[in-house]
């Protein structure tokens, strides 16, 4: 017997679409249904390694995590990662299978890749009761729906009813709903079943006639209206879009227990990987993150991370043209505390060997740290685990340079000289010992007076962050009906809003 399904859409990217499906999914999961999140494709820098060695977007495992299940390839079978404005890595299946530019993969390359996607959600739907599925964009895309195999396309094919969610924080999300119905098809129009308003600030009573006069005009109700809350975003997707001062999340951390702070800084480095990687310090009381891109933002900071990232020989040259790769070899020499992960870890060492990434062949580093890299055609994935500091670390690689570790003190699979430190681990300051560990060592650097708190569970925290969205949903839609469009569909008879699709 099949599972029931559900495909959360947006008027927008950004509308909250990942929100809201990890919302449902932990609300389902809290009433004793086995659930599952499906995102046919992402395209996204912020990856992970499931346990069988997978790729998939963050996103998906997060929302596997609000399900309380192991995320799996099938939950996410396609992946696009950036190298740039004109292409991307495809990742199907959670392995690498080749460099595309947009016209190629929308030109013929994505449909084919329906059949794949469609089968991969029809084991979820085998398997669990539920499975929540997250749309990608907007479903109005009216010059990508012919090869669509992420919104309408799977909706159809899968028979999913649609729900709608709209950012009302930006304004204008009337217009939004109305127009992301009136440009679809007939047939697209009766799989959405009506709408979701997010972020919603004020009294809702104000809202409620305008959402009867939107029903009145599409026939479609609207499912809830959830309220503005700090501190909601999970694991961001699209790495292109990354605001410089604006991608940690807002979330509430207790003030500093001691006297004084730690600062961050990470270099916002072209197409950052995995920035996530910093969650875990932001989430401490008193420690404070920023991503800066000039070298006078280095001065003040007693830590500076550079992370992972899509083009690491682009982000070396970056770095040298905005100053920041002298900065970073000037503090290495002062033995102030440097974290470079993964590109970061490679940008770090004495050079590059590259036909593969950028092509560019031989390229020195910042000859920091011993470290030799080539880039192999096969991309390393695992899912490691070990010690350091004295303390358990567990992490995941996702990276094709292979790194050859020619001196200084061993640090998990990379290397330490001095205060600067190199891994591919990604995920490894997750590990509240390690990372407790980390920050002494850097304080002591720094001769901050820093008093770490004792007990912070960084996975504490994203339980309560998923139950919090679940929160959400119960107390603010109608929880009832959503059940029904996932049992049931969408209702029968939907009118249909003109002019819809073009021809």
């Amino acid at each position: 017997m099949t599972g029931g399904g559900l495909l959360v859409a947006g008027t927008t990217s950004d509308a909250g679409k990942s929100v809201v499906t990890a919302g449902i999914c932990r609300w389902l999961v809290r009433q004793g249904v086995k659930v599952a999140p499906f995102k046919a494709q992402n395209m996204s820098l912020n990856s992970f390694v499931t346990t069988e060695g997978a790729e998939i977007g963050r996103a998906q495992a997060m929302q596997a995590q609000a399900c309380r299940v192991e995320p799996t390839a099938l939950m996410n079978p396609v992946l696009l990662k950036p190298g740039g404005e004109s292409s991307s890595q495809v990742v199907l299946l959670g392995k690498p299978v080749g460099e595309l530019s947009a016209r190629g993969y929308h030109g013929g390359r994505q449909q084919k890749l329906l059949g794949t996607v469609l089968d991969c959600l029809e084991q979820l739907r085998g398997t669990y009761d539920a499975v929540i599925c997250e749309g990608a964009g907007s479903p109005a895309e009216i010059n990508l729906r012919r090869t669509d195999i992420v919104n309408m396309g799977i909706a159809r094919n899968a028979g999913l009813p649609v729900l709608v969610v709209g950012d009302i924080d930006r304004g204008g999300v009337f217009a939004s709903f109305f127009g992301t119905v009136a440009l679809l098809s007939p047939e697209d129009q009766d799989c959405v079943a009506g709408f979701l308003v997010n972020k919603f600030r004020g009294d809702v009573s104000l809202l409620e006639p305008g959402l009867d006069m939107l029903q009145g005009l599409t026939g479609r109700r609207t499912y809830g209206v959830l309220p503005f809350r700090h501190g909601l975003g999970i694991d961001e997707e699209d790495g292109l879009r990354v605001s410089l001062r604006g991608t940690v999340r807002e979330s509430v951390v207790a003030p500093p227990v001691g006297e004084d702070v730690l600062r961050v800084a990470v270099c916002a480095v072209p197409l950052m990987s995995n920035f996530t990687d910093v969650d875990a310090l932001a989430a401490e009381p008193g420690v404070v993150v920023r991503f800066v891109d000039r070298p006078e933002e280095l001065a003040d900071a007693d830590l500076v991370i550079v992370p992972g990232t899509r083009g690491t020989v682009r982000a070396l040259e970056w770095l040298r043209e905005r100053g920041l790769a002298g900065a970073l070899v000037r503090r290495a020499a002062e033995q102030r505390p440097v974290l470079g992960i993964c590109g970061g870890f490679q940008i770090l060492g004495e050079h590059i060997e590259d036909d593969v990434e950028s092509r560019r062949g031989h390229v020195e580093g910042l000859g920091i740290l011993p470290v030799r890299v080539r880039f192999a055609r096969e991309k390393t994935l695992t899912r490691p685990a070990g010690e350091a500091l004295g303390e358990r670390v567990e992490g995941y690689e996702i990276h094709h340079g292979v790194a050859e570790v020619t001196g200084g003190e061993p640090f998990l699979d990379g290397c330490r000289v001095g205060q600067t430190w190199g891994t591919h681990w990604h995920g490894s300051l997750e590990s509240d010992g390690f990372r407790r560990a980390f920050l002494r060592e850097v304080a002591a650097a720094a001769a901050r007076r820093f008093v770490l708190a004792p007990d912070t569970s960084f996975a504490a925290l994203r339980e309560e962050q998923l139950d919090r969205l679940g929160d959400l949903i119960e107390q603010h839609a109608d929880t009832d009906a959503l059940w029904r469009l996932i049992e049931s569909g969408a209702p029968r008879g939907l009118p249909f809003i003109p002019p819809g699709a073009p021809a």
